[in-house]
Formats: C-alpha cells, sequence, structure tokens
C-alpha cells in the first residue's frame, strides 16, 4: 500500500485560479459534517514481464462509524450508462441507502460490494442478526485498464476493508489515491478529487461537498473555467486512445435537508458540472452521480412506524444548490487533475501518462487573461 501526503501540490484555488464560489474550511466532501473517506491504493511496478499495478477503493462513510443503522436520503442519476453503481434501482425506487459508498475500478465491484456487505453485517450485527434485513452496498466503477493490470483483480476483501476502517474527516488525498490510483482524465493523469461549497438559506449555514473519481474525456475537449486549455496542451497524449473508454462517478453529500427528488436533481446537476471541463458524456463513458443528505436522521424503514416527517427545502430555494454542484464538481475534477502524478502505462506498456503541470495550465490560463 501507498499512500501519498495530504497536500503535495497546489490545488486549483492554490494556484489562484479564479474558482467561483465559496468552499469549507478543506475544501472537501468531508466539510460535511460526520462523512468520512477512506482510501486504500496499489502500487507495484511490472516485475518479469508483467504489468504495473495503480488501482484500489475509495471509501465514503456517510454516517461514520455511528454503530445505528440509518440510511441517508438519495438520489442517483446516469448521463451515460456504461458503467455500474450497485444499489441504484432501490435508490430510485426507495431513495434512501445504508452503509459506505464504495469507488473502485471496473474488475473490481464484486469483491468490493462482498466486502462491504460484510462490514455492513458486522457494523450493524445485532439489527441484522435480530431482523430479516439485507444489505445493499452502493458500490461504483470506472475502467482503469489503460494503467493497471485491471484483469489480475489485485483487490482483495482485505484491501477494501481497510480503506473502509481508514475513513477520517478532514483534508483528503487526492489524485493517484484509493480508486483514482490507476484513473486517466483528459488523456492526463486523472483520479480521485473533491470540493465542497458554504450555502446559507434563511440565516442557516449549510454545506455541500463532491467526491469524483475522474477518468472521462479527450484532451482536444478539456476546458479549464472557460479557457480551451486541451487544444494548447496537446504532447504526450495517451497513444491509443482515439475515442473515449473513460468513466467518472461523482458523490455529492450536504447536511442541507432534501427529498430525493430534490437529491436525484441535484445528482443530474453533476453531469453539467462535468460538462463545464469540455466532455459530451462519451459513448464509452460511464457518467454516474449520486447525491445524499446526512439530514432527516431515520430508523431503518423496516424498523419504523407507519408515518415519517421530513423537513425539506423549498424547491423555489434550490438554484444556489444546483450552481453549487455545477461548481463543486468542476473544481474537483480540476483538483484531480493537478494532484495527479505521472505514471506508466499497463496497456500498452512502455509509454507514461503525463499528469497535468500547473505551470504549463498557467501559462495558457494567461494568454486568455484567466491566471491568478
Amino acid at each position: 500500500m501507498t499512500v501519498p501526503p495530504v497536500r503535495s501540490k497546489p490545488r486549483a484555488r492554490g494556484l489562484g485560479l479564479d474558482v467561483p464560489g465559496i468552499c469549507g474550511p478543506a475544501n472537501a466532501i468531508t466539510d460535511v459534517p460526520g462523512v468520512l473517506v477512506g482510501y486504500e491504493t496499489l502500487v507495484r511496478d511490472a516485475a518479469l514481464g508483467g504489468r504495473p499495478v495503480r488501482t484500489g477503493v475509495t471509501a465514503i462513510l456517510p454516517r461514520g462509524f455511528d454503530p445505528h443503522p440509518s440510511p441517508v436520503w438519495a438520489g442517483q442519476f446516469t448521463l451515460n450508462g456504461n458503467g455500474e453503481m450497485t444499489g441504484s434501482h432501490w435508490i430510485r425506487d426507495g431513495g434512501h441507502f445504508l452503509g459506505p459508498v464504495l469507488v473502485t475500478n471496473t474488475h473490481s465491484v464484486g469483491i468490493a460490494h462482498h466486502a462491504a456487505t460484510r462490514w455492513i453485517l458486522s457494523q450493524y450485527a445485532e439489527a441484522f442478526e435480530e431482523h430479516h434485513l439485507w444489505a445493499m452496498p452502493v458500490v461504483a466503477e470506472t475502467y482503469d485498464g489503460a494503467l493497471n493490470d485491471i484483469n489480475g483483480q489485485h483487490l482483495g476483501e482485505a484491501e477494501v476493508l481497510a480503506a473502509i476502517r481508514a475513513a477520517r474527516p478532514g483534508p483528503i488525498a487526492e489524485g493517484n489515491v484509493g480508486g483514482g490510483a490507476g484513473m486517466v482524465c483528459y488523456e492526463f493523469k486523472g483520479g480521485t478529487g473533491t470540493a465542497s461549497r458554504v450555502i446559507e438559506v434563511d440565516g442557516e449555514r449549510f454545506t455541500l461537498g463532491v467526491l469524483v473519481q475522474a477518468n472521462h474525456g479527450l484532451r482536444p475537449w478539456l476546458n479549464v473555467l472557460g479557457v480551451p486549455v486541451g487544444r494548447h496542451l496537446d504532447r504526450d497524449r495517451m497513444k491509443d486512445m482515439p475515442a473515449e473508454r473513460g468513466s467518472i462517478i461523482a458523490v455529492i453529500a450536504t447536511d442541507l435537508p432534501l427529498s430525493p427528488s430534490q437529491l436525484e436533481r441535484l445528482a443530474r446537476r453533476a453531469g453539467l458540472g462535468i460538462g463545464r471541463g469540455g466532455t459530451p458524456g462519451g459513448n464509452n463513458s460511464g457518467d454516474i452521480f449520486l447525491a445524499f443528505s446526512t439530514a432527516n436522521r431515520m430508523d431503518l424503514p423496516q424498523l419504523s412506524g407507519a408515518w415519517r416527517d421530513m423537513r425539506t427545502l423549498n424547491d423555489e430555494r434550490l438554484d444556489p444548490v444546483y450552481m453549487a454542484v455545477v461548481e463543486g464538481v468542476d473544481e474537483a475534477v480540476l483538483n484531480a487533475l493537478l494532484a495527479a502524478e505521472d505514471a506508466p502505462t499497463a496497456k500498452p506498456a512502455g509509454h507514461v501518462c503525463r499528469a497535468l503541470r500547473a505551470d504549463e495550465l498557467l501559462e495558457v490560463m494567461a494568454r486568455y487573461g484567466r491566471a491568478g
């Protein structure tokens, strides 16, 4: 396991880029009270003719390590469905889920689902032992086969459980970490990115946070704050990517009281967020989004009474929340790109997937009058 420092490179705001919106203290999904994030990252260089291993899993715990089984209200939206997010059918019907959200590579969904089920059964052992309950973990994926020996299925149950147990509040690592270890974004090294926004409603302060696993886009598409950066930084492109074959997972968390239908609408806006970066949502891309709220705490419906009361925001007040999602997703992708480090390719071998260089980005931004 290799986990880089939490902040090893400047983020978008640290570079002086004119990123809109007011962020929380860590500018991360963990700014939402109670939300924790953990990683397990696998990095092994190629040996004896094998391919490099660069993969992992990211764990988001909406209610941390609370021993009481309390679901969170949720909404889900798929912009392009060439990918997987387990549990999404029930989220769309029931409007909630219980347990962690895991994000990994395409061929590790099964083991991550198995491990998440084991964790849920252990974490909420008394309730699951006494009642007829079932676990439906949320596991999402993007394809890391360009930089990782994905067919080797190197991620195991122990690594997934380690990521869950490692979940913490506060600033979190970005780039080549967790499920983002082997991801490619706009033909630069991609990976894990995060951002947050502070929202005020009638004198009450709320937080919305975003975490993305960015593995999407072709270089000419890339826009940064409206600047066509990808057209200018066209060197060292991935040699065998004439068409997009990546994906992006976006997870949106908030403590704002919202209904499942409102949360589904938030999840939709993640598509506008990635669109700001330039992607049209390619045919081979799984652009899959989840939004959840930690407000309106509840017991499992199977263990609850006949009636339920919820506090929800008036739809007429949603526009700033929508904007927070769009801005947050856009910034999270940019933070993933800026945090990433170069990585050798696995298929075809012998090349390097370059990370986005901050100085080169700033040079292009300056040509358009958008550098700090």
